[in-house]
């Protein structure tokens, strides 16, 4: 069981750097709004698959719609902004730094997530963060003096 949830994990990594180039490769032909737009478009299209597959029924009440904070509509938003720089930074960085920005990102906003929603702070986790953080500002600076020295 654990070599599945592995290949999972890795797959699943896997999978988010290939979309990553793919998507960069598509706002580079097309636009980066516009590749956007596909992305989304595509990612609804086998969401609406998905759901059809899985035999399971879709009923919403508009009490359940009223019922939903108005802030839990900006994860639509906050994907599409996701998306767009995501789009427009991968020709300009490596997949690797891309990579671990993302990571960074992920970690803060989740530790941001689990103070405000459960009044949790993880000192670990920020520790954590702030030493991969500190690795990759270390390693971004060997890199830039590295260029700047073959010049």
């Amino acid at each position: 069981m654990l070599c599945i949830s592995l290949l999972t994990a890795f797959l699943a990594g896997v999978s988010i750097v290939v979309a990553r180039i793919i998507n960069s490769s598509l706002a580079e032909k097309i636009g980066t709004f516009q590749g956007t737009f596909f992305n989304f478009a595509i990612g609804l299209f086998f969401s609406f698959i998905f759901l059809l597959l899985s035999n399971e029924s879709l009923y919403i009440s508009s009490v359940k719609l009223q019922s939903i904070p108005l802030w839990s509509y900006l994860g639509g938003i906050a994907g599409i902004l996701v998306i767009v720089l995501s789009n427009y930074i991968t020709p300009k960085i490596s997949a690797f730094y891309l990579t671990l920005i993302i990571f960074i990102g992920q970690l803060f906003v989740g530790i941001i997530i689990d103070y405000f929603t459960l009044n949790e702070l993880s000192i670990g986790k920020v520790i954590g963060g702030f030493l991969v953080l500190i690795g990759l500002t270390y390693n971004l600076l060997i890199d830039k003096n590295n260029v700047l020295n073959e010049c």
